[in-house]
């Protein structure tokens, strides 16, 4: 089943729940996995060939590790901070990886912001704004967007509608981030849908377009996402002529990636971010192949080895997750019953207690169904 993978050594960076996918997808193709990431939380320790307890930022103990393993690849799914290892190891060790050189512009928002207005990529406006920085914001609009520059997951994300707020938001903001500065960017109101691609050298496939559900203000911590997008043809199309400039701009030639994107009502086109990774909350793990019939996983895990075949999407179906918190609590029942609902296919409760969302971590639970149609429940 395996084919020409047979003794291959894949290294995957990160061992939560988050990797899980990759390392089974890995093991399934017959390949020889290693795992790095911190003990606590790492659950792929049960799954793959040999687990390494160091964290994942420690780059250069674990670019020693893989060259005494001599891995054939290395990757990691949903998680901008392993990007960073992943990129560093591979340009090392002559892997297939995106340039090193370019990690950050791909890991730090105010990085991409500047990269977007050089490339004249539409984004909204933005302002950097460090611990001890004195900030203007005389020609921004409110409200605005306060979050992190360097973090995942709604962490430190707030709308600000009020300039007086603005101390607050910063603070939380820089708290979260690992460099302790946060970004204001003006806030773009619209529709929000994310974009799925796989390249390899240089050459962007666009998978699929996913329609997202948000919390809304002030956190905007993802509720429901649904494939394929509901939006108009033409609009689509000019999703992914964007998309594939701003790749293009960020040096992002290899492997999976997640563009975030708004579409405003006047059908004004604005990107939000980019992550040179696969997008998380099952969106790369499962609703592309659920939408599409393209293993996604397979096909990054065939990127890190430099073993890359076209994609080929043989299902057109809809495919979709919903999120169990405190905001859905009627999905709770749904959830009890999932094998009762012929359209889903997988569903748990991750935790008893139902929290209002101030980041995706306060979720609770979740549903993933594929369809004939978009499934909406009572």
């Amino acid at each position: 089943m395996a084919g020409g993978m047979n003794h291959k050594k894949l290294a995957v960076i990160g061992g939560s729940y988050l990797q899980l996918p990759v390392v089974r997808k890995a093991k399934e193709m017959g390949l020889e996995v290693i795992c790095f990431a911190w003990r606590d939380g790492a659950v792929c320790a049960d799954y793959v060939d040999r687990f390494y307890p160091i964290s994942i930022i420690e780059k250069e103990l674990i670019l020693e590790r893989c060259r005494e393993e001599h891995i054939d690849g290395i990757t990691t799914i949903a998680s901008d901070t392993a990007v960073v290892t992943v990129n560093y190891v591979a340009t090392r060790m002559g892997l297939t990886a995106n340039p090193d050189n370019y990690t950050a512009v791909t890991t730090n928002k105010f990085l991409m912001r500047r990269c977007f207005a050089d490339n004249d990529i539409p984004s909204p406006r933005f302002l950097r704004v460090a611990q001890g920085d004195h900030y203007n914001l005389d020609g921004m609009r409110m409200p605005v967007i306060v979050k992190p520059t360097d973090r995942s997951g709604s962490r430190g994300v707030e709308k600000v509608l009020l300039p007086e707020r603005m101390p607050d938001a910063i603070k939380r903001a820089q708290g979260e981030s690992f460099e302790h500065t946060a970004i204001v960017e003006e806030f773009v109101e619209g529709c929000e849908v994310s974009v799925e691609a796989i390249s390899f050298q240089g050459q962007h496939h666009i998978l699929q377009i996913t329609d997202k559900v948000t919390t809304g203000a002030p956190f905007f911590v993802e509720l429901e996402h649904h494939q394929p997008s509901s939006l108009p043809a033409d609009v689509q199309q000019r999703i992914r002529d964007i998309v594939r400039k701003a790749l293009k701009a960020l040096h992002i030639e290899f492997g999976a990636s997640h563009s975030e994107l708004k579409i405003t009502q006047e059908g004004e086109i604005r990107i939000i971010e980019i992550g040179a990774r696969m997008g998380g909350d099952f969106i790369g793990s499962d609703l592309v192949r659920l939408s599409t019939g393209y293993d996604f996983l397979r096909g990054v895990i065939e990127v890190a080895l430099g073993e890359f075949h076209e994609p080929v999407l043989t299902t057109h179906r809809y495919s979709g997750v919903y999120f169990l918190a405190e905001e859905t609590r009627h999905l709770k029942a749904v959830i009890e019953r999932w094998k009762d609902y012929p359209s889903i296919v997988e569903a748990a409760i991750t935790d008893d207690q139902l929290r209002n969302i101030t980041c995706s971590a306060d979720r609770s639970g979740y549903l993933i169904y594929q369809s004939d149609h978009k499934l909406v429940l009572p």
